[in-house]
């Protein structure tokens, strides 16, 4: 599977690329050179950290199957219904922990690492969450109890995935009938939107059916505004990936009753417990100020040494999936510590938060002792 993802990688460059001479040739860029390279960053992170957990990727569903499968019979399975079957069910539990990463904090948090790019691109799609396995796995349990086999099951959840990296895009507009049934870019740009009609709509990954029987659809109707309500603002991995949980720790620390440190990670995201509301007021949310697009002047040596170097991440990364099969777990961790401490150094030089020669000094060791583990 990890094979599969490195054989994609240039179909996707190849598409951005595509993507980028449309939007140049249109006068309309949706690219910025941060913005890309931290998203990407991001891709490339949770994939090298899907290698050092697949227990909650497939393991604890591969697990659980024998014990509970009802429907087991290969002829049906192997056959197109069955593959239909699969993609559909894996769609319609995507559809409910994608709901979930929307309505309750702790999801929120772990989710929202997709949101938080104030552009939207082919590079947006490829913006994937890190945390999200170790609290989804469950949601994909009916099918095992239905019968889908784990491997199945492993590709079915890829068709689904590689079918929304096309609707991450500005440049395709609405699709008529088609937009009614699946999932289109002008649907997904409805989803990513943070404009108050927009907030918390169109969650399906390949069919937008699913929120019209539950009532989550929005149609497209004015411009969207991209990002998180709460701006991210850096390009730190780690300030994007651990960030959210933040203000969760903090408003759980400071609630008074117990019931309420409970709920803040429970309850939708921005809820907040009357007593730490006001002791700590927070700013009410405004599209104005969410329209101010982080992206901060760089150097040409900025650019091209953050370029330089995450060319070097992009060949090791792609090195540790293509061999992952064949490495110890423990090789596996120390290769994923080395690749969060590259991009980490990646996003202090994007923030202006790194010198150049430190950030050179770091990146050689990194990618050195990255090339001597998977000699």
């Amino acid at each position: 599977m990890h094979r599969l993802v490195v054989l994609v990688v240039p179909v996707f460059a190849l598409l951005m690329a595509c993507e980028f001479a449309w939007g140049w040739l249109k006068r309309r860029n949706t690219y910025r050179f941060s913005d890309t390279l931290g998203s990407l960053s991001q891709g490339l992170l949770s994939q090298a950290l899907a290698v050092c957990t697949q227990l909650f990727q497939i393991g604890l569903y591969a697990m659980v199957y024998p014990a509970v499968a009802i429907w087991t019979r290969p002829c049906f399975w192997d056959s197109a219904i069955g593959w239909i079957v699969a993609v559909l069910l894996f769609d319609f539990c995507d559809y409910w922990l994608h709901r979930a990463g929307h309505e309750s904090a702790v999801f929120w948090a772990a989710h929202s690492v997709h949101h938080q790019s104030q552009q939207f691109n082919f590079s947006t799609a490829l913006r994937q969450e890190s945390m999200v396995a170790f609290l989804g796995w469950a949601f994909y349990l009916p099918m095992a109890v239905v019968g889908v086999p784990p491997e199945q099951f492993g590709i079915a959840g890829l068709v689904v995935l590689v079918y929304q990296f096309w609707i991450h895009t500005e440049h395709i507009g609405k699709l008529g009938w088609f937009d009614r049934v699946f999932s289109s870019p002008s649907n997904h740009r409805v989803h990513h939107a943070v404009n108050d009609g927009y907030v918390d709509r169109n969650y399906g990954g390949m069919l937008v059916v699913w929120d019209r029987m539950f009532g989550t659809f929005a149609e497209e109707n004015e411009g969207a505004v991209y990002g998180t309500r709460t701006a991210l603002a850096s390009f730190d991995p780690l300030r994007a990936i651990l960030g959210p949980y933040a203000p969760l720790v903090h408003d759980s620390w400071h609630a008074r009753r117990w019931r309420d440190k409970v709920a803040v990670w429970f309850k939708p995201p921005g809820w907040r417990p009357a007593d730490v509301e006001a002791r700590f007021p927070q700013a009410p949310f405004s599209l104005d100020e969410a329209m101010h697009i982080h992206d901060p002047e760089l150097t040409r040596m900025q650019v091209a040494s953050a370029s330089i170097h995450f060319a070097g991440w992009v060949g090791v990364t792609l090195a540790f999936l293509w061999g992952a099969d064949d490495l110890a777990v423990r090789t596996g961790l120390e290769l994923l510590a080395l690749a969060v401490g590259g991009f980490w150094a990646i996003g202090a030089v994007l923030d202006s938060r790194l010198r150049l020669r430190w950030a050179w000094c770091a990146q050689c060791v990194l990618l050195a002792l990255s090339a001597a583990l998977l000699a």
